[in-house]
């Protein structure tokens, strides 16, 4: 899945980003980005990221550099 970032607390880990193919929500929590590129992540940034459902909700994991051609 693609998407952007929306939101992003570097203090507690926890954001949300937006998917690009249904404008749907998904969650980033505490330690989304370990294993990843990333230290940080910034509103706006384009991701690719796989999505696991945890009880009825999604949250990002295996985030990757996005890129604008999809």
């Amino acid at each position: 899945m693609q998407g952007v970032v929306k939101t992003y607390d570097p203090g507690t880990g926890a954001g949300i980003i937006i998917r690009d193919d249904d404008r749907s929500e998904v969650y980033l929590r505490p330690g989304s980005l370990e294993g990843s590129a990333f230290r940080t992540l910034r509103q706006g940034q384009r991701v690719v990221f796989e999505a696991e459902d945890v009880e009825g909700r999604l949250y990002a994991n295996g985030l990757r550099f996005g890129m604008d051609g999809r």
